[in-house]
């Protein structure tokens, strides 16, 4: 059998999640298996989860959490430092800014990821305009390789002062360490812009990342052979090749969940929705992102455990409210999350040991998941375990079992309707004309009552919902970006070089492209500039064009910065940062291979009792997705079900399905 197959491969803490498409006989499937304490062998137990082996693969779509997990739990390589004379304290030194501007306490800073005493400093100096004033003699770069070699590490960092103007002095170090170490990141290369805290950390982080990403890539290559190609997708939204990932492992830190929104951000685009929150509900997080006219927002200022990372990621704003976030009493309060029961032991209806309410735990007693039903073909779901969970909290309170879930399902919705209104407001966009486009694995059954929270009007569960994620990785673009300071100002505005700047940066983005063999001819390349008014700290985000005309540059940050602040003047301003992205198109618009279901309106497979807002029990149907029709409409209550999800259609609500296979709900306030 020839490989015919595509598949997009999601790892997450609890589950990895497969769609495998045949784009020749448009054929599509779908499937989640439990993570494995080996990614390789969960991948491999993904592609059989399908009914495929790898001589039947072409190409692998792979995101997945690794160097998120190794972040967050502290699980980095040790590594070595190598600073200009002088400039070895700045990982201690950082920034004096306050994150929270009005708490006393403040939040301890987390260590420094490389130690004082794995530290070294080099004789050598490059001044802001890009000019030696000190040679990096090779006497220097031999003591710097017996020093690093004495600390027994295998991975260095290095980030001189300035090398974003002039990188031959990294360069020079990174090749007198070879045969010392098998890995070296070398700042000028992972982000070129001054910022030397942010842009030393980054390059610490990303150094401590190599010998785990590199070697699980190496492994998984060695595995699936030569010929299936492997693709990984990073965290500005797109695919990269397993080689450029090898040296850039912190490109990773937000692949699973950049790739659910850039799969959101293609259903946008194929629906014509102008502005989008993309909601993606798990198990323990909650991440939100904003989509403006089928664009994923970009932001280079991210932090992960603590640590600032400067570095393109898409913009996404995380809390601690997922499906085994606990609940309990809080004085005369509920308090939902930020701790969760995990995978293991779980939510208490797991029965796995679980003895703690989650959120998980009051949908099952409100009746929208079934009791009995099996998750990931492991975890029978019980409802009596989560009701003997929620008796205490009840008690505590005077109230039933139900009237305790519905609280703690309010609260869980009002978490989340935080993070909704800090991540629109932020970009200047009013949720209310937003649509809300739910997935993930409780996603869906939180949406309508969170619209309603929030005073969205219309909800999207798209095809794929509950492997969403690995969905975005089949129709992500192949994709390099770049971004290095410009600082030019709109008094001196000189459109030949940022011409010849935008130039030469394509060239360098395209040859990796061409490596893994799309073609030149259908390569994109797009341009933004970080502009602000001259003395402003922030900046916003402009597309650029060529013949990058001056007027229309002007108009376009004056209209967004009114937008985004309230305000625009005619101050002179800058192009403070350049940002530019070479892309090539997916293999395949998965959007053709919909296969709608035709025919009469499916009987409700069976009723349910559930409860809703207001503590009424109602008799509610419930469907089978996989058997609606195109344009079959259904008004709440009702739930909708298939092999992994639960959607839920609130009373009041309106339910139907396009010719995509996404369902489509009007939220309407329920007034009987």
């Amino acid at each position: 059998m020839s490989a015919a197959w595509q598949l997009g491969i999601d790892i997450g803490g609890t589950f990895t999640d497969v769609v495998a498409v045949d784009p020749a006989a448009g054929s599509v499937r779908m499937a989640k298996v439990l993570s494995q304490s080996d990614p390789v062998d969960g991948i491999l137990a993904a592609c059989g989860s399908v009914g495929l082996e790898l001589p039947d693969v072409s190409d692998i779509m792979h995101g997945t959490t690794m160097a998120t997990n190794a972040i967050v739990e502290g699980r980095l390589a040790p590594i070595a430092l190598i600073a200009t004379e002088g400039f070895a304290e700045v990982l201690d030194i950082g920034r004096q800014n306050r994150r929270e501007l009005y708490k006393m306490a403040m939040t301890p800073r987390p260590e420094p990821l490389v130690p004082a005493e794995r530290r070294l400093e080099v004789q050598e100096r490059i001044d802001a305009q890009g000019a030696a004033i000190t040679p990096l003699s090779d006497e220097e770069i031999a003591r710097l390789a017996r020093d690093v070699k004495a600390f027994g590490v295998e991975s260095v960092a290095v980030s001189l002062i300035h090398s974003y103007q002039n990188g031959a002095h990294e360069s020079r170090i990174g090749e007198g360490l070879k045969g010392v170490v098998p890995f070296v990141a070398l700042s000028h290369q992972l982000n070129p812009e001054p910022r030397e805290y942010e842009r030393t950390n980054s390059t610490a982080m990303n150094a401590a990342l190599m010998p785990l990403v590199a070697r699980y890539l190496e492994r998984l290559v060695d595995r699936i052979g030569s010929r299936t190609g492997l693709h990984m997708f990073h965290s500005a939204g797109g695919m990269a090749s397993a080689a450029s990932i090898s040296s850039r492992p912190l490109a990773l830190a937000l692949s699973g969940p950049a790739a659910g929104v850039a799969a959101a951000a293609s259903v946008a685009r194929r629906l014509d929705l102008d502005h989008v929150i993309s909601f993606d509900m798990g198990g323990t997080t909650t991440d939100v992102s904003i989509i403006v006219k089928g664009k994923v927002q970009i932001d280079s200022n991210q932090r992960m455990a603590g640590y600032p990372i400067r570095q393109m990621m898409v913009a996404v704003e995380t809390i601690g409210a997922g499906g085994g976030s606990i609940a309990r009493r809080d004085g005369t309060a509920v308090r939902v999350g930020p701790d969760s029961a995990g995978a293991s032991p779980g939510p208490a209806c797991y029965g796995l040991g679980g003895t703690q309410p989650t959120v998980a735990d009051a949908n099952i007693i409100l009746g929208y998941i079934e009791s009995g039903r099996e998750l990931g073909g492991t975890v029978r779901l019980d409802v009596k375990k989560a009701e003997q969970a929620f008796a205490p909290l009840a008690d505590a309170f005077g109230t039933t079992i139900h009237e305790a879930a519905l609280g703690v399902r309010r609260v869980a919705n009002a978490n989340m309707a935080r993070a909704l209104r800090r991540v629109t407001v932020e970009h200047g966009v009013d949720a209310r004309a937003c649509t809300l486009l739910a997935f993930g694995g409780a996603g869906p059954m939180h949406a309508v009552s969170l619209a309603r929270e929030f005073g969205i009007r219309k909800v999207v569960v798209p095809r794929f919902s509950s492997a969403f994620s690995a969905f975005g990785c089949m129709t992500a673009e192949m994709s390099y970006a770049e971004q290095r300071p410009l600082h030019m100002q709109s008094k001196a505005w000189n459109a030949a070089n940022l011409a010849a700047t935008v130039g030469a940066m394509a060239d360098r983005l395209a040859d990796p492209l061409a490596r893994v063999g799309c073609d030149r001819a259908d390569q994109r390349v797009a341009v933004a500039g970080l502009l602000r008014y001259t003395g402003q700290s922030d900046a916003v985000e402009i597309a650029l064009a060529a013949p990058y005309d001056l007027k229309a540059v002007d108009a376009a940050f004056k209209a967004t910065h009114e937008r985004l602040y309230g305000f625009a003047t005619d101050e002179a301003w800058e192009v403070d940062t350049l940002r530019v992205t070479v892309s090539s198109p997916p293999k395949q618009d998965l959007s053709s291979l919909a296969a709608p279901v035709a025919g009469a309106a499916p009987e409700p497979v069976a009723l349910r009792k559930c409860w809703f807002e207001g503590n009424r029990e109602q008799d509610t149907p419930y469907f089978d997705r996989d058997r609606l029709p195109v344009d079959w409409k259904v008004s709440g209550p009702a739930i909708i079900e298939d092999a992994w999800s639960t959607i839920i259609v609130d009373p009041g609500a309106t339910a139907w399905v396009d010719a995509h296979e996404h369902l489509h709900i009007a939220v309407e306030e329920d007034r009987a």
